[in-house]
């Protein structure tokens, strides 16, 4: 039987999540003694209702997302939610559990280990963020690529865990994670972080600082006085309707914050800001004060023919080669992992020193590092490194861009990643194609508006713009 004392011993693993029987690591018998004493609630994983099921974990509802199948628990034939079983399985005669007993009090004193300086931008947005914690309304900092978003969050982090607030930031890449991580632990040295993604140890941690990729959060409720979501309009979060069920989840009920970070928000997003239901604050300039390169267009002639005899188009292996011999970085990106290793393959054959890259790569993290440490003179990639990889005096090259996988959204990014370091602030992003495509052109007319933006804005002190 346990007493209060070790009640509270497990109100700290249990705290602000929201976890299925087999999560909570706790005997069944603790489980009913706590919700016995009203400290831990429990409801069902898989809710029936008329028209079907509902998820309570990850929210859907549509019956594509539901099967039957035998069950070791009840020993039938048990209904199942197939969207995030991945995470565990939430069945129909499963549970999740809550703590509903006495509330974390958690003191953090937070400094700001951080030296640098904000560029008038990046002070007016981080100012902004401030506001919107105190005043408890949400926030999308609209900013260009490279216009040092993370810098802008330094101080309201500050604020809000000096406050005692929880702070999250939830973006929807491990590898994302993984770059923020060192940034985050520099600038708070004497805070303590939880990192959480699919398979960190730290995996049922919480902390004052929590950085997270958004499946994760599926795993908390009321749990962050203020939630940021970097990278809104990315890849699965945009399109995924449970990762943004996970993010409402997660918020603490009634007094909860997000902050949207995004350098090209969703259509839906910009009109709620021109409508006045959502509070938005730009960002059109990069921190070092130079413009976005803009992309220029190369046609190529049918590329995939010239892949199949083993070969290159000219073009692309001619603008590769000058700019091997003068030590610059090429980031090449393709439309597909089949394109991936088969240009990797023509390119080692031409006795280049090149290494490949995907998502369902396990050691991404080592070959980014590697190229970084200028191992590699080329990193072929697919869209996993369009954003939150910084690289100085790279410059890009996309084979193929007429590809539909290059979204308008897709090439701002990927133009992003050139001349993001204040010594190299130029660079090149060729778009070699067979056919200019609508995104192609948007991608194009979205950075030149900023840059125009920017030069309205600051023509009279910033230079780049003359």
């Amino acid at each position: 039987m346990l007493n209060m004392d070790k009640a509270m011993e497990l109100m700290r693993q249990l705290h602000s999540r929201h976890l299925l029987t087999v999560e909570t690591k706790c005997p069944q018998s603790n489980l009913d003694w706590l919700e016995e004493k009203g400290l831990v609630n429990r409801s069902p994983a898989i809710e029936r209702k008329a028209n079907g099921f509902t998820c309570c974990r990850c929210g859907v509802s549509h019956k594509r997302y539901f099967a039957h199948s035998p069950c070791e628990v009840c020993q039938k034939g048990c209904v199942y939610c197939r969207s995030c079983i991945m995470m565990g399985k939430a069945a129909e005669c499963g549970f999740l559990y809550e703590w509903t007993g006495p509330q974390m009090v958690e003191t953090c004193r937070a400094e700001l280990t951080w030296q640098g300086e904000l560029s008038k931008g990046q002070k007016r947005a981080s100012e902004r963020m401030i506001e919107a914690i105190k005043n408890k309304f949400d926030l999308l900092v609209w900013a260009v690529c490279g216009a040092g978003k993370t810098e802008v969050l330094f101080h309201g982090i500050e604020y809000a865990l000096n406050q005692g607030m929880r702070v999250c930031i939830a973006t929807p890449r491990t590898d994302v994670v993984l770059e923020l991580e060192p940034r985050l632990r520099k600038a708070f040295q004497g805070v303590t972080i939880t990192v959480l993604y699919g398979g960190s140890s730290q995996r049922f941690q919480i902390t004052p600082l929590v950085i997270t990729t958004t499946h994760q959060l599926m795993r908390y409720k009321n749990a962050f006085d203020v939630l940021i979501v970097d990278e809104v309009d990315a890849f699965p979060y945009s399109m995924d309707e449970r990762l943004q069920f996970a993010v409402l989840k997660a918020m603490r009920k009634n007094r909860g914050v997000r902050i949207y970070l995004s350098a090209t928000p969703s259509k839906k997003m910009t009109r709620e800001v021109s409508r006045g239901k959502l509070e938005a604050i730009k960002i059109p300039l990069r921190f070092h004060e130079q413009p976005l390169p803009v992309p220029t267009f190369h046609w190529i002639g049918h590329w995939k023919k010239k892949l199949k005899k083993n070969q290159l188009p000219p073009k692309v292996m001619n603008w590769m080669q000058r700019h091997i011999a003068n030590r610059r970085r090429i980031l090449l990106f393709v439309p597909s992992i089949a394109t991936m290793k088969k240009v990797t393959k023509i390119l080692r054959e031409q006795s280049l020193n090149v290494e490949g890259v995907s998502a369902d790569d396990p050691d991404r993290k080592q070959k980014v590092q590697h190229f970084r440490d200028y191992v590699y003179d080329v990193l072929v990639t697919t869209t996993i490194l369009e954003r939150g990889v910084t690289i100085p005096n790279v410059q890009v090259g996309v084979l193929g861009s007429e590809s539909t996988i290059f979204t308008e959204s897709a090439l701002v990014q990927i133009s992003g990643r050139v001349g993001r370091h204040p010594d190299y602030c130029t660079g090149d992003v060729f778009l070699f194609h067979f056919g200019l495509t609508r995104s192609m052109k948007q991608a194009k007319k979205h950075i030149a508006k900023m840059n125009d933006t920017a030069a309205k804005e600051f023509s009279e002190k910033q230079c780049g713009f003359n």
